[in-house]
């Protein structure tokens, strides 16, 4: 069958090659275009695109191996293309937007840690701290809670922060006996 003086086979051909081309320059420029999504989701550009694309490859692919006449094999391939965007949206897109996206932390974030002593912390004095977190480690000035000192080594439990200086105990973990 012919489209616009071009087999449906070869039509689908440049549909999927052009839709990827677009797709590929979407991911590249998709903070542009962010917005649009937030409408509806049958609105999003990579929906539309991916739709556009599964449509195209499952017809490609159908037109090559079967027998049916175009009208069914766009059909299926329609509803193949729904389904892999219905999953594609859901499982995909979905999550990576509500991901979390930075690795930013603040001072205030790090209370409660447990950190290690690497400068000993002298009475009414200050030292040095590392803590060990996802963003890597960290190391942070720090004085004893009550003024007391601490020895190098020691793992020490974080209670405050207060302009860029921490106030920590010595940290005893909990041990049933």
């Amino acid at each position: 069958m012919e489209l616009f003086g071009i087999e449906v086979q070869q039509l689908y051909l440049y549909i999927l090659i052009i839709a990827g081309i677009i797709s590929l320059v979407y991911v590249l420029i998709s903070d542009l275009a962010d917005g649009v999504g937030e409408l509806s989701p049958f609105l999003d550009p990579a929906v539309i695109l991916a739709f556009i694309t599964f449509t195209s490859a499952t017809a490609y692919l159908l037109e090559l191996m079967t027998s049916l006449n175009s009208g069914s094999i766009l059909l299926i391939a329609a509803v193949v293309a729904i389904v892999l965007d219905f999953l594609l949206y859901f499982f995909v897109l979905v999550p990576l937007r509500s991901a979390e996206v930075s690795l930013a932390y603040t001072d205030q974030s790090l209370t409660g840690l447990v950190g290690k002593v690497i400068v000993p912390i002298p009475v009414d004095g200050y030292g040095e701290i590392i803590i060990e977190t996802v963003n890597g480690n960290l190391a942070k000035r720090a004085a004893g809670y009550e003024n007391e000192a601490i020895e190098y080594g020691k793992e020490v439990l974080l209670i405050e922060e207060e302009n860029g200086t921490f106030f920590v105990k010595e940290y005893e973990p909990f041990r049933f006996k």
